[in-house]
């Protein structure tokens, strides 16, 4: 079919050239549905509103920019799609007095992009503002990770593996504590406990030679005899 290159080719250069624009034509692509949340597989219908009965073009712009000929509806009634088809098994286009209508029967991201309504009077063009419509915008949500199930009823507590190397530090600084405390406190017992046992051995040998010695019978020390002069 030559009719959708030549088209796409004046297309472009009316929405490069704006001196070839009309004023005394209006045009306006709206959809009778909220569009604002498409689903796959949604119908999806788009109106192009314009005060001439000329006949109109429908044009798809995708995300790339790229420019696509989906139907020309004319002022008969008569569609005519790419390569020269009379339908279409992705769109369905219709006319009502000066609304032309175009459907996607089962919308898909091939459809995402900018929808045109082009129309040809008095050898100008004439474009409508484009109608976006796209999918909604998906965000993936990452996976969430379950803690160990706490067995017979215990319940770990989750700080549990954030302290333990505070909780280390702690124990190394106690037993640290513990050694200069004790060891000391060790050494001054033993050095008592020497000192007690040197003290009674002591003890002993004193006592044992007090009792060597011998008393008198009366209990009085012996006295010298005294010598005449």
């Amino acid at each position: 079919m030559d009719r959708p290159p030549a088209l796409l080719l004046l297309l472009a250069l009316g929405l490069c050239c704006p001196g070839i624009h009309g004023q005394s034509l209006e045009m306006k692509v709206r959809s009778p549905k909220d569009i604002t949340q498409l689903r796959m597989g949604q119908r999806l219908e788009l109106e192009c509103q314009t005060d001439r009965n000329s006949g109109a073009f429908w044009i798809h712009q995708d995300k790339s920019g790229t420019l696509h000929f989906i139907v020309f509806i004319s002022s008969v009634s008569r569609t005519t799609f790419s390569k020269d088809q009379r339908t279409s098994p992705r769109f369905e286009a219709s006319k009502h007095n000066t609304v032309y209508l175009l459907v996607v029967k089962s919308f898909t991201p091939q459809d995402e992009g900018n929808y045109f309504c082009m129309m040809n009077f008095n050898q100008m063009l004439f474009f409508s503002p484009g109608q976006p419509a796209f999918l909604p915008v998906t965000t993936t949500v990452a996976p969430t990770t379950r803690g160990p199930i706490p067995k017979h009823g215990i319940t770990e507590d989750p700080n549990s593996k954030t302290l333990a190397p505070d909780r280390r530090m702690q124990e190394d600084l106690d037993f640290s504590c513990d050694i200069f405390i004790w060891v000391p406190l060790a050494g001054a017992c033993l050095v008592l406990l020497i000192a007690l046992v040197i003290t009674i051995v002591l003890c002993r040998r004193t006592r044992r030679r007090r009792c060597r010695c011998k008393r008198p019978a009366n209990g009085k020390p012996p006295t010298k005899p005294r010598t005449p002069n």
